[in-house]
């Protein structure tokens, strides 16, 4: 197998199951902020109860993240030698503001999360839990700005030429928002909220399903359902913006989402279907014209294909590019729809009556998670062949030095690494899953007073 091919796949393994905890972490982390204010606003114990548990969920999908993360910062100067080179100056810019901006604040404020129980004021913890959040955004912000710039540069200049040039900051700024940098922001965190939401979702319908801890799951389950309502629609919005973005910038990546081979022609929108490269035909369910009025607003406008550009300047797997893009957008549509049915029962005082739905919640917390995967899949393969977009070949990026025998040992070695982390947290989340919160008392005590002076906290 080609060292390129190799040296792609471990990134994305490695990438891929990374990227399971950080949306997590953020959108846990504003279920937190939430949970907190609601104690602070009504002194009520289930509020304080049920931040305490999900702290601990929190604290434990933050540990498995940064332990996963680490590896990445290593791979690039090991396989991509030539792309760390080329891009140093601009990923070294914005992942310093990530260590120094958002890092430091996240893991500096997490010591109080944690430990600050009965140690400091509730305002103070409070601000903790904000600034910890504040933290795990800042962290997404920069590193989707540095992704971003990969697939529409700006704000730099190339020194030196050959295999020693690189790309080289002249306009910091120009370089932070670059034209798909906010848009794309908009995306990411959308989808790290809904996967946080997803998560509270899901366990507290276990619990509703197994008829425990109902003083806290319902609760619980209904805040967690009004943020997944708002943010699953406000999707829309922010992933129309983006797929807009792409069209103006990165129009080959957009022909290859629709599979629209023709050089200048109206598109059509598939609701899904099967590429055939070869033979550069779709076979589907189709919406005429529904790309160029999605679009331009009219059906007439034609979009650019893919045979406007030369074979060796577009990606080879459109399907595969085509598929995670139609899972991505299937997905949001049933999240919608599922949250706005969950509102409605809600509405009508019977959110709790349909046990089916409890069990399609219960499940339901892998699809933001699936959603977040194949966007970035979509993302990355649609840029193909270009690491930087337009600048830099990903062939071209290798390391000279590195041999496919080597990325294969260490691919070995890394999902029996990564395996091994991936049963932990799983078994360290059955386990606090299981254990659940603890039972204070009645439904009448739970509602009354502080946890604060409760002697089963304090120890």
């Amino acid at each position: 197998m080609e060292t390129e091919i190799l040296a792609r796949a471990q990134f994305a393994f490695t990438i891929a199951f990374h990227y399971i905890y950080p949306p997590l972490s953020i959108g846990l982390g504003l279920m937190l902020v939430i949970m907190e204010g609601m104690y602070l606003k009504t002194g009520k114990k289930i509020y304080e109860q049920m931040t305490r548990f999900w702290i601990k969920i929190f604290a434990l999908i933050f540990g498995i993240g940064v332990a996963t993360g680490i590896i990445m910062e290593f791979e690039f100067g090991t396989n991509w030698a030539t792309y760390s080179k080329y891009v140093g100056d601009i990923f070294g810019s914005a992942l310093a503001a990530e260590g120094i901006f958002a890092f430091a604040l996240e893991s500096g404020f997490l010591g109080v999360l944690l430990f600050g129980w009965n140690r400091v004021s509730s305002k103070v913890h409070f601000f903790s839990t904000l600034m910890v959040f504040f933290g795990a955004m800042f962290s997404a912000l920069w590193i989707v700005v540095a992704n971003s710039w990969q697939q529409t540069p700006a704000g730099f200049h190339i020194v030196g030429t050959g295999m020693n040039a690189r790309a080289e900051v002249i306009d910091f700024w120009a370089m932070v928002f670059n034209p798909s940098s906010v848009d794309r922001l908009f995306h990411v965190l959308i989808g790290a909220i809904l996967s946080g939401a997803f998560l509270v979702l899901s366990i507290n319908a276990y619990y509703i399903l197994k008829n425990k801890y109902l003083e806290i799951a319902k609760p619980a389950f209904k805040m967690a359902l009004v943020v997944a309502t708002v943010f699953s629609v406000a999707q829309l919005w922010a992933g129309d913006r983006s797929a807009n973005v792409v069209a103006k910038y990165q129009p080959t990546k957009l022909a290859t989402m629709e599979a629209h081979y023709d050089t200048s022609a109206v598109a059509d929108m598939y609701l899904f279907g099967w590429v055939n490269n070869t033979k550069q035909k779709v076979t589907g369910i189709k919406i005429p014209g529904g790309l160029t009025f999605l679009l331009h607003g009219n059906f007439k406008t034609p979009v650019t294909g893919l045979n406007a550009f030369k074979p060796e300047e577009r990606p080879r797997q459109v399907n595969a590019v085509f598929q995670f893009y139609h899972l991505m957008i299937a997905i949001g549509i049933i999240l919608i729809f599922l949250t706005l049915y969950a509102s409605w029962q809600w509405k009508k005082g019977k959110l709790f009556e349909k046990r089916w739905l409890m069990i399609v919640f219960a499940w339901a917390v892998f699809l933001p998670q699936i959603a977040n995967q194949v966007g970035w899949f979509t993302a990355e393969m649609g840029r193909q062949p270009w690491v930087v977009y337009g600048l830099l070949r990903t062939s071209d990026a290798l390391s000279k030095a590195v041999s496919a025998n080597e990325i294969i040992f260490s691919l070995i070695l890394f999902t029996l690494v990564y395996s091994t982390l991936f049963i932990l947290f799983l078994y360290l989340l059955n386990k606090k899953i299981q254990h659940g919160p603890v039972d204070y008392g009645t439904k009448e005590d739970i509602e009354q007073g502080s946890l604060r002076d409760n002697p089963l906290l304090t120890h």
